[in-house]
């Protein structure tokens, strides 16, 4: 019995032990785990602070402390709630749990880029220092004074290695990248004589006029430089039904709310007669305390001397603010049409000033010619504000009434959005509007060419005299479009995430801007037709752009479509009624919607592909014209747009060019052909890698852009004079001259 007794007895001990084992085990850290939720903790705040001060930029001290301790209590108070959840997790100590939930959560707030990546990063940064902050703390509390030399070897080989790892983790985060460059340029593509006696001015030189400027702003501004002395005033807009969840705090931050916007702009414009054309730039969703519109004061001297009132308009209050916003907790959403809105209310006030007598301004300015240039978000909202324009009413809010109708002529788009608003949820719809889209290959924010949807999205009235044109830029990324902006994309160390080394320098791109956008406006408000060439051809561009690889497509609304592919699921049919289409000995031949970055684009091509190895006869591709219905001559010129869709297993050589023949047919079977390269050879698919190695390759890095081609009938007859250019029959391509390719083709017609 009392052997019995002392075996229970024994029992309780070792009962008891394990209950008070138990309770240390959640009390208070060890050593190695206390140095580990040191180690993550104390790096994760840092880095917090470092990303705060960016994202607070503008707010002042006081307001960086609040925001920076409100966002980092409730990281804790989150992580710390999640750490309760997962308090069964017997094997990680509660407290340490707490501290990698909360600095995950600020490590992701600090590396803010492609969510994949992002994870990945984090979670291997989290280990890393968690280890390290574990070892280091165990050696300078003693914990391996008693240790045997293997353990302590073990521990140090293991302290050593991880500081080489951060040491190299570290020069990887602050290295821009590797460098890159395309596999071919324009001025290797463009060789062609035709370009040797061009006349056309640069238009990237300063005009003729001297500049001067002023500021224009609503009153009691939120800005104090827009009611300096000397400047305008301007009333304010109601602009409440336009955006939604305008939080208290913006307001209060601000001094106005919705109901109030101010119309506040900075002006250039030449000194000399009117009445000139007139220009609005507005710039798209950056912090809102740092202010976007004086980064187009490069734009604005330009275009100022050569005749045109230019404006960058003041819409930073519409803009992101991680303070006024909650850290996204309560964010500012669907605000584009307020942007479209105030461009039209901009407008109405410049036709105002036009008109009265007494002002500064009377007569000065051709309201009959007007463009609207928009950056990010603000390529969207010029694209509202033309299609509001026309509008008498709101699409989704009939009972708001509009009553604008400006001469809105022209569109231009930098790195713009599209989608993010869709009035009656369809996509945004126009028509008779000149429009440009310029688009960096490398653009971290806006990656996949947004602007193209609406570039397919604009049609002609016959009988008109309008044009849209795409380009597509190697190297360029979205901000240095900005001279605020930088050459990372995202917010703060995200961009330490991305390969910079590869965008090219400010000023280049700065350049490239100079010389589409003032082409084009003179194009197109001036009616300097000549510079519509510079968008036919991007080789009489070639010696006033920095030399690297573009895409460019052009449209008129002197096309007539043969095929644009958005008809029917007749292969064999035309766009224009009484045609047909007829390939021959393809390995691939199907209509088919674009697939882009970021999915499956509303427009549609054909999908060609060939292998002449094996093939029993040569690949082609035939467009047969209708009898009836389609003009044509000397002068006139086949078009279509290509892109290069082969696969990297087609490729054996990246510097090899797609090139075939087109064969040209009149009735009496006369025939006359051209290669490819007497325009030049395909431009190869540009492949923007945004992410630094090992990342490079994750996600979409690619995706089709259309090049236009321009072939002139006359060309054709002085390679045979038998061919009768005004009887044209058909229109052949021959794959004969790179073995193996695929191609998405679209938009064939006849340009007059």
């Amino acid at each position: 019995m009392e052997i019995q007794k002392e075996t229970e007895t024994e029992k309780d001990v070792t009962f008891v032990r394990r209950i008070m084992a138990n309770r240390k085990r959640r009390g208070p850290l060890s050593p190695g785990w206390k140095g580990a939720s040191l180690g993550l903790g104390v790096i994760a705040f840092i880095l917090v602070l470092i990303q705060a001060n960016y994202l607070l930029t503008g707010h002042g001290f006081g307001k960086f402390i609040v925001g920076t301790f409100m966002f980092v209590l409730a990281a804790a108070l989150v992580s710390g709630l999640a750490a309760l959840l997962l308090h069964g997790v017997k094997k990680l100590p509660s407290r340490y749990m707490w501290i990698l939930l909360c600095s995950l959560i600020m490590l992701l707030f600090s590396f803010i880029g492609p969510l994949e990546v992002s994870v990945v990063f984090i979670v291997l940064f989290a280990v890393v220092f968690s280890l390290f902050g574990a070892l280091v703390y165990k050696f300078a509390t003693g914990s391996y004074k008693q240790a045997s030399n293997t353990r302590k070897i073990g521990a140090l080989a293991c302290l050593s290695l991880i500081t080489v790892v951060i040491g190299a983790g570290s020069f990887w985060l602050i290295r821009a990248g590797d460098e890159a460059a395309p596999n071919v340029t324009l001025k290797q593509l463009k060789t062609s004589t035709r370009y040797d006696g061009a006349s056309m001015k640069n238009p990237a030189e300063e005009g003729e006029y001297s500049v001067k400027s002023l500021l224009y702003g609503s009153p009691d501004n939120y800005r104090k430089e827009f009611n300096q002395s000397g400047s305008l005033t301007t009333q304010t807009v109601d602009a409440s039904k336009f955006v939604e969840k305008w939080s208290s705090l913006r307001t209060k931050s601000l001094g106005f709310g919705p109901e109030a916007l101010p119309l506040n702009g900075k002006v250039w414009y030449p000194e000399g007669e009117g009445a000139f054309p007139l220009v609005l730039i507005v710039h798209g969703n950056h912090l809102m305390n740092d202010y976007s519109d004086p980064g187009y004061e490069y734009l604005g001297k330009l275009i100022a001397s050569k005749g045109y009132f230019f404006v960058s308009v003041d819409e930073n209050f519409l803009n992101f603010s991680p303070y006024e916003d909650l850290f996204l907790v309560s964010p500012l959403q669907h605000e584009n049409p307020a942007r479209g809105l105030l461009l039209l209310e901009h407008l109405k006030t410049w036709k105002g000033w036009n008109s009265e007598p007494d002002h500064p301004f009377y007569q000065k300015v051709d309201m009959e010619r007007i463009a609207l240039i928009g950056h990010s978000r603000g390529g969207e909202a010029v694209a509202i504000a033309a299609a509001y324009n026309k509008l008498s009413r709101h699409p989704d809010h009939g009972h708001i009434k509009f009553d604008y109708n400006f001469s809105i002529r022209s569109l231009i788009s930098i790195a713009g959005t599209d989608g993010q608003y869709k009035p009656q949820s369809k996509p945004l719809p126009l028509q008779d509007v000149n429009y440009l889209a310029l688009h960096g290959a490398h653009d971290m924010d806006v990656n996949s060419m947004g602007a193209a949807h609406q570039y397919h999205r604009i049609s002609y009235t016959k009988g008109t005299n309008y044009m849209k044109s795409l380009v597509y830029i190697y190297g360029a990324n979205h901000g240095q479009f900005n001279g605020g902006w930088g050459r990372g994309d995202v917010a703060g160390l995200g961009n330490q995430l991305f390969n910079l080394r590869q965008i090219m320098p400010r000023d280049e791109q700065e350049t490239i801007a100079k010389v589409f956008i003032s082409s084009f406006l003179d194009a197109t408000l001036k009616d300097q037709r000549q510079y519509r060439e510079v968008f036919r051809d991007l080789g009489y561009a070639k010696e006033w752009l920095p030399d690297t690889l573009y895409i460019g497509n052009y449209y008129d609304s002197q096309t007539i479509l043969l095929a644009d592919y958005e008809e029917d699921v007749d292969l064999q049919s035309t766009t224009i009624p009484g045609g047909s289409l007829m390939g021959e000995n393809l390995q691939q031949w199907r209509e088919e919607k674009v697939k882009v970055k970021m999915g499956e684009a509303e427009y549609s091509a054909v999908h060609l592909g060939w292998n002449s190895e094996g093939s029993p006869g040569p690949p082609s591709y035939t467009v047969t014209l209708p009898d009836h219905g389609v003009r044509t001559g000397k002068e006139s010129s086949i078009v279509f747009s290509l892109a290069d869709a082969r696969g990297k297993e087609e490729i054996s050589d990246p510097k090899e060019l797609i090139n075939f023949t087109i064969t040209v047919e009149d009735r009496k079977g006369h025939q006359a052909s051209l290669p490819l390269s007497h325009i030049s050879k395909l431009p190869p698919v540009i492949e923007g890698k945004l992410l630094k190695w090992p990342f490079s390759k994750a996600g979409n890095t690619s995706e089709p852009v259309f090049q236009s081609y321009d072939f002139q009938l006359g060309d054709f007859y002085k390679m045979n004079p038998d061919f009768n250019p005004e009887q044209l029959s058909k229109i052949r391509i021959e794959f004969n001259l790179t073995e193996r390719g695929t191609i998405l083709l679209r938009d064939i017609g006849i340009r007059s």
